[in-house]
C-alpha cells in the first residue's frame, strides 16, 4: 500500500495553562484524554501545582489508542479508558515512536521502486524514443494515482504523518510518470490536464484539511468525489483483468458509479442511518485498499496465463514492494487499523513475496535469495505480533488480532 502523523494541536489562549501539558507531557497526544485535566498555578506565576500535574499524569496513563472497528477505520483514532500498566507506559511510548519511524522508512523502498521507471522514461524522451513509453499503460497509472489520493485523504484524517508522506510520495512519483507519458503523447492531452487538476486539488485540499484550514463543505465534496471515483474504478478494473475470457464491457463501472452517486446523495440528505453514513464514509479508503490488493491478483493471473512473462519481472522490485509494505505492518497493528493492516499485509505477502515465490519456482532467482526473503518477512511479522502483545500486556497475539478485526 503505497499504502502516520502527530495530532495538530488547537491554538491556546495565552492564559490557558493546560497548553503546558500538551507541549511537555512525555506521552504522545493520542494518549491524552479528550478533555484536558485542569492545571492551576499556586502562588507565583512560575510555580506549577505539582499535585495537579501528577494527577494529570496518572489520568493520562489510563488512556491509550483504542482498537478501530473495520467500519470505523475511516475515522481518527478513538480514545478510551484502557488497561495500560504504569510500568509499561515507557515501553508503550517507545513502540509508538518506533512503529511511526518504520512507517516513515517505507518511503525509501517505495522511492527506489519508482525511480528506475522515471529514469528510463527520461532517457527515452531525451533520445527521442517516444514509442517506448507507450508500453506504460496510462490508465493503470491513473488508477494507482487515484488509489494514492484516496489513501492520502484517509491518513490525513487519522493524523498519521508517516503514512501521509508515503502516499504523497506515491502521488508525486506517479504524476511524474504520467507527465512523461503526456510528453511522449502516450496519454491524451485532455486526460492529462484533467488528471493535473485532480492531483493539484487533492494535494492542496488534503494538507489544508490536515492543518485545519479547510471549510467542512469543501472537504465533504472532495470526499464524495474520491468515493464515487474509487467505487466506480474498482469493479471495472477487476472485470477488465479477465478480458478476453469474459466480454469487454463498461457495465460494472457504470453500475458502480450509479450506486456510489446514489449512496453519497442519500448520506448527505440524511436518508441513511448512522451506520450507513459511516459505511459511505469508509468506502473511499476501502476501495483504494482493494485496488492495491487487486494488483497481485492481476499479476498472478497474468503469470498463470503467460509463464514466460515472469522472466520480465524484477526480483529487486518485488523485494522493495515486500519491504515497503512490510514496514507499515507494525504501525497498522499497533493503532488497530484493520483496513491499513489488511492492505499492507496483503501487498507484502501476495504482491511482493508472492511474486518472489513465482520467480523462485520458475528458476529466475537463487535459492539463497528466496530463503532470505522468506525468513526476513515472516520473522518481521512474527516480531511485530510479539512486540505488540508485550506492549499491550497481553498473553497471546491472538488477542491483538481479535481487537484488530472486531475492536475492543
Amino acid at each position: 500500500m503505497a499504502d502516520s502523523l502527530f495530532f495538530p494541536l488547537a491554538a491556546k489562549a495565552p492564559g490557558d495553562h493546560s497548553s503546558f501539558v500538551f507541549r511537555n507531557c512525555p506521552f504522545p497526544s493520542r494518549l491524552l484524554p479528550s478533555k484536558p485535566f485542569p492545571l492551576h498555578l499556586n502562588g507565583s506565576k512560575n510555580k506549577l501545582n505539582v499535585l495537579a500535574l501528577s494527577q494529570y499524569s496518572l489520568v493520562s496513563l489510563r488512556y491509550r489508542v483504542g482498537p478501530t472497528p473495520a467500519l470505523d477505520s475511516d475515522f481518527p483514532h478513538p480514545l478510551h479508558k484502557g488497561s495500560v500498566n504504569f510500568k509499561s507506559a515507557k515501553i508503550y511510548e517507545q513502540w509508538d515512536s518506533l512503529t511511526a519511524k518504520f512507517s516513515g522508512a517505507a518511503n525509501i523502498p517505495f522511492l527506489l521502486l519508482q525511480l528506475p521507471q522515471i529514469i528510463l522514461n527520461a532517457r527515452n524522451l531525451l533520445a527521442g524514443n517516444k514509442t517506448a513509453l507507450f508500453a506504460v499503460p496510462w490508465l493503470g497509472m491513473f488508477t494507482g494515482l487515484l488509489g494514492n489520493l484516496s489513501l492520502l485523504s484517509y491518513f490525513a484524517k487519522k493524523r498519521e504523518k508517516e503514512a501521509i508522506a508515503v502516499q504523497t510520495l506515491g502521488v508525486v512519483s506517479i504524476y511524474v510518470v504520467i507527465t512523461q507519458l503526456a510528453m511522449a503523447e502516450a496519454m491524451p492531452l485532455p486526460h492529462f490536464v484533467g488528471t493535473s487538476v485532480v492531483v493539484g486539488a487533492g494535494l492542496i485540499l488534503n494538507f489544508l484539511n490536515y492543518y485545519g484550514k479547510l471549510n467542512t463543505t469543501i472537504w465533504q465534496f472532495w470526499e464524495d468525489f474520491i468515493t464515487v471515483g474509487g467505487l466506480s474504478v474498482l469493479p471495472q478494473i477487476m472485470w477488465s483483468t479477465f478480458v478476453p475470457y469474459i466480454p469487454n464491457s463498461i457495465l460494472p463501472g457504470a453500475i458502480a458509479f450509479v450506486l456510489a452517486v446514489t449512496a453519497v446523495i442519500m448520506a448527505r440528505m440524511g436518508k441513511l442511518s448512522e451506520k450507513g453514513v459511516k459505511f459511505v464514509g469508509a468506502i473511499s479508503g476501502w476501495t483504494a485498499t482493494l485496488l492495491f490488493m487487486w494488483m497481485p491478483v492481476s499479476q498472478m493471473w497474468t503469470n498463470f496465463l503467460n509463464p514466460d512473462n515472469i522472466k520480465g519481472l524484477s526480483a529487486f522490485s518485488m523485494l522493495l514492494a515486500m519491504i515497503g509494505n512490510g514496514l507499515m505492518i507494525p504501525r497498522a497493528l499497533f493503532i488497530r487499523d484493520f483496513m491499513w493492516f489488511t492492505g499492507a499485509t496483503w501487498a507484502s505477502l501476495f504482491y511482493g513475496y508472492g511474486n518472489i515465490v513465482c520467480l523462485y519456482f520458475f528458476n529466475t532467482i537463487s535459492r539463497e535469495f528466496f530463503l532470505a526473503a522468506t525468513v526476513g518477512l515472516f520473522s518481521w511479522i512474527g516480531m511485530a505480533l510479539w512486540r505488540d502483545t508485550v506492549v499491550y500486556g497481553y498473553n497471546s497475539p491472538l488477542r491483538s488480532l481479535k481487537e484488530l478485526v472486531f475492536g475492543s
